[in-house]
């Protein structure tokens, strides 16, 4: 086997790959393309196809596709072959930069909530220089923008990309307020921590529910769950220790910093950890993880389950986004420095960030709203709904003797004036991480554990981006017509953290107590599922902030908000019909077949001898008979829930009789059901069970 530097990043046409291809003068305009945004013409531009297209063919590729994320939270290809026809029958491989510059695929089927007719097909992609091309089997990938005829932005790409530079602009501001002239741009990093499921293929072949869905509908409790804590940072199992192994290889081949693997908590849970890297990158990244995982799994007789809750009972699966700004030459912003300014500039970006999820919770929550992720917040096993921030007792001490202009009493007391005296020496991991905070401060980064297993980490750094850039802006407006920098300075952090410490809490976010201190004194936002928070997208601030910045047009944010509704309602709505045929097709004819086989065996036992006692066949038949008619009640309630949707005036109300109705009849279903299975002989019930599931793969 190659040693894994030797592969590592082979199928990435990465700045290695283009050192070696291009001339010297056509590397150095493109890079300076990457790094600082400048224009490309088509000269360059041909001179980097060919190179591409040359590299490609090289490593066995035949065809080329634009790359692109459209706003289905998944990825889009389209394949067109190099090869071009010649005058003497024969063909040429060609790739020009209008080629690799702009595609355009048919935008008619791909979700615009609004923002164009279906009949007006037209859309374009657009090559984004930022992010490494890539070969993927035999076909040349090339991360893409994509907007409509009318240049509205129809993917997730572009709304980030906006959003890193928005915080890159007002970033700069702060900086150069600091005397840091030198700093050319300021970027954000992410590392998305990506947690997953590994079940066997033939059982879930065998559960409709898993095949239409992605989640368990039904399911008992096995005897033995996650109650002995075994399995997390347990022994990884042969099979799954195959399976991670090739899922290293092919991650690594694509230049993904796959770094830490690990067992879960919930049985068949594991998790993948990267080094993080350029927002932008680990998106795209995160992106192909996720797509790779299942592909691998596929090869092993696995499959990867990605839902963030596949199985009741269990813990469910998130992806912490491990968050950080930093300058090109690599100073990390949210680390505190050696300098009174450095640590005056520290203690600035961190207030920016504490009073952006402040003033954006909602916009933090709905970043990470979907059906799917409503079953883990606030469910014990991740952070509430509610938003909160995590600094630790060291920093939260600081912070509060900047409010009271008072001796900070940590390591020595020095009276907080920034700028004058230094900032006492904030070491990283003083404190314990808190696993129950959604927003927790962690040494240098901050980690927002809201995310669901499946989303695109997107939506979600497009959010934060867009907030912080909203602080940095409002405090830059102020310190550039101040008169005296240092004392608005000091004054502008003090009064950041009296209005805005609210957001700070450093307990247990899975108290109740919390969550009731945290709205009714705090007077926080606890929106518990995607109905409740979606509308508030459309709230005059946030329309106001994210136009401001350039993130979205209004139009924009109406698509968003009529796209996520719909996918919410359409998800619930499969789940319920699934539930249906699943209790109409195989779970009451189950339980019809196991009440004969009892009745037959009651039978049997009163011919041979009249006095032999059938009670356990007496009981359970009546058990059975009465759980089989509250199943047919409970089936029947949810059709007739489902069919009450067509009432809706619009998408709003539809998701809120999802909400009030159909979510709780699918609910109750599921008890009778589950129940069911519990007195159901094994070999009668018509689908594998949550042990054979969990515990299946050795």
């Amino acid at each position: 086997m190659n040693k894994i530097p030797d592969y590592f990043g082979s199928m990435v046409f990465d700045d290695r790959v283009m050192r070696a291809t291009l001339s010297t003068e056509v590397y150095q305009i493109l890079k300076k393309t990457i790094d600082e945004g400048a224009q490309l013409d088509l000269t360059v531009a041909n001179a980097v196809a060919d190179a591409m297209k040359n590299w490609a063919i090289a490593k066995g590729a035949t065809h080329y596709t634009h790359w692109f994320q459209p706003l289905t939270g998944i990825t889009a290809e389209k394949h067109d072959s190099f090869i071009s026809p010649s005058p003497d029958g024969s063909v040429i491989m060609e790739f020009s930069g209008k080629e690799l510059i702009k595609g355009e695929p048919d935008a008619s089927s791909f979700p615009s909530g609004g923002l164009r007719a279906t009949f007006e097909a037209r859309g374009y992609t657009t090559w984004d220089p930022t992010s490494y091309a890539f070969i993927k089997g035999k076909t040349l990938c090339i991360p893409t923008a994509f907007c409509s005829y009318g240049g509205e932005a129809l993917d997730k790409k572009t709304p980030l990309l906006r959003s890193m530079e928005a915080l890159n602009k007002q970033a700069l501001r702060i900086l150069r307020l600091f005397g840091n002239d030198h700093v050319k741009y300021v970027r954000t990093s992410v590392g998305p921590e990506q947690e997953y499921f590994l079940i066997d293929k033939k059982m879930y072949d065998q559960r409709s529910d898993l095949r239409f869905t992605g989640r368990t509908l039904f399911g008992a409790k096995p005897p033995k769950g996650q109650e002995m804590d075994d399995h997390y940072f347990g022994v990884i199992k042969p099979r799954v220790a195959a399976y991670m192994e090739e899922l290293n290889e092919e991650l690594w081949k694509l230049g993904i910093l796959a770094k830490t693997e690990h067992n879960e908590v919930a049985p068949a849970q594991h998790e993948l950890a990267p080094i993080y890297t350029t927002t932008n990158i680990a998106t795209d990244h995160n992106q192909l993880t996720m797509e790779i995982m299942q592909k691998v799994a596929a090869k092993h007789g696995l499959v990867c389950l990605l839902h963030e809750k596949p199985f009741a009972g269990v813990n469910g699966s998130g992806k912490h986004n491990n968050w950080s700004m930093a300058t090109d030459n690599g100073v990390n912003l949210l680390s505190p420095g050696e300098t009174p300014y450095e640590n005056a500039q520290f203690l600035l970006f961190l207030c920016a960030v504490i009073q952006a999820v402040d003033d954006y919770q909602d916009l933090l929550r709905i970043a990470v709203a979907t059906a799917g992720n409503d079953h883990r917040l606030g469910a014990n096993e991740a952070p509430p709904a509610v938003v909160s921030i995590f600094l630790g007792d060291e920093l939260n001490a600081v912070l509060e003797a900047i409010e009271n202009d008072t001796p900070y009493c940590g390591v020595a007391k020095m009276q907080m004036k920034l700028g004058v005296d230094v900032l006492p020496k904030f070491n990283r991991d003083t404190t314990d991480r808190n696993r129950t905070s959604p927003f927790a401060f962690t040494g240098n980064k901050f980690e927002f554990r809201m995310l669901g297993s499946s989303n695109s980490i997107a939506c979600a750094n497009i959010m934060l981006n867009s907030a912080v850039a909203e602080s940095l802006k409002n405090y830059a407006d102020k310190l550039e017509k101040a008169t005296n920098f240092e004392s608005t300075l000091h004054e502008m952090i003090r009064q950041t953290i009296k209005e805005h410490k609210k957001i700070i809490f450093n307990g247990n976010g899975y108290d109740d107590a919390w969550i009731k201190e945290a709205v009714e004194k705090r007077g926080l936002l606890n929106y518990r599922t995607t109905a409740d928070c979606l509308p508030h997208l459309l709230d005059d601030k946030n329309i106001a902030m994210l136009t401001a910045h350039g993130i979205f047009s209004e139009a924009e944010i109406h698509s968003r908000y009529e796209i996520t509704l719909e996918n919410y309602c359409k998800t619930v709505v499969i789940e319920a019909n699934t539930m249906v045929d699943m209790a109409k097709t195989e779970i009451m004819p189950a339980i019809e077949d196991y009440i004969l086989a009892l009745a037959q065996t009651a039978v049997a036992k009163k011919t041979l001898d009249a006095a032999i006692p059938c009670s356990y066949e007496s009981n359970l038949l009546k058990k059975l008979s009465v759980l089989i008619e509250q199943i047919n009640i409970k089936t029947d309630a949810l059709q007739e829930a489902l069919i009450t949707r067509h009432t809706a005036e619009n998408i709003g109300a539809e998701a809120m009789i999802i909400r009030d109705a159909i979510l709780i009849k699918m609910s109750e279903l599921r008890v009778i059901c589950d129940e069911a299975e519990t007195i159901t002989a094994k070999k009668y019930w018509p689908f594998p069970t949550y042990g054979d599931l969990l515990f299946g793969v050795k």
